[in-house]
């Protein structure tokens, strides 16, 4: 009888542990499912322009294109953006803001690059339903392309000169 005790006793004592442990590791283990925009940086280097936007999560896919005009998601409204060359960006899934719907970048949506060779201006035309869409306005038809790099989460998109 007393070694039933002890088993029910040890039992007890391993299904209390566990149950105190699980909640302990999945709430130091929440990062955001939805990577978010924190900052958006520019800077001009030999060759190409760089436009860098700095996420908090996962790596997001990416889409590019280019396109005669940059629409506003979800309105579809002209987005006015200086340029005579457009590249549209969307990152899937991304938001430029968290879960109760604070922004979580809280730069200018959009800003001209007076410091850039070829990208004129920068804005952020759709955060909508886990999707972030960027604009570039171009002086001149060129070159791009778009990395994704990771500690911390960036997507950089070059445009050359």
């Amino acid at each position: 009888m007393l070694n039933k005790l002890r088993r029910f006793g040890l039992l007890a004592l391993t299904l209390v542990a566990v149950g105190a442990a699980i909640p302990a590791a999945a709430a130091g283990a929440q990062a955001p499912l939805v990577p978010v925009l924190t900052n958006v940086r520019t800077g001009q280097h030999a060759g190409f322009d760089r436009v860098v936007l700095d996420l908090n999560g996962p790596r997001p896919e990416f889409f590019i294109r280019c396109v005669d005009q940059l629409i506003a998601d979800p309105s579809g409204n002209p987005v006015n953006l200086p340029g005579s060359y457009f590249l549209e960006v969307r990152s899937a899934p991304a938001a430029a803001h968290d879960d109760a719907g604070n922004p979580t970048y809280t730069g200018p949506r959009q800003f001209d690059t007076p410091g850039l060779a070829n990208v004129q201006a920068f804005a952020i035309t759709g955060d909508f339903e886990a999707n972030l869409t960027v604009g570039l306005g171009l002086r001149r038809d060129s070159w791009h392309r778009v990395l994704l790099l990771d500690a911390p989460t960036r997507l950089v998109i070059d445009v050359g000169h």
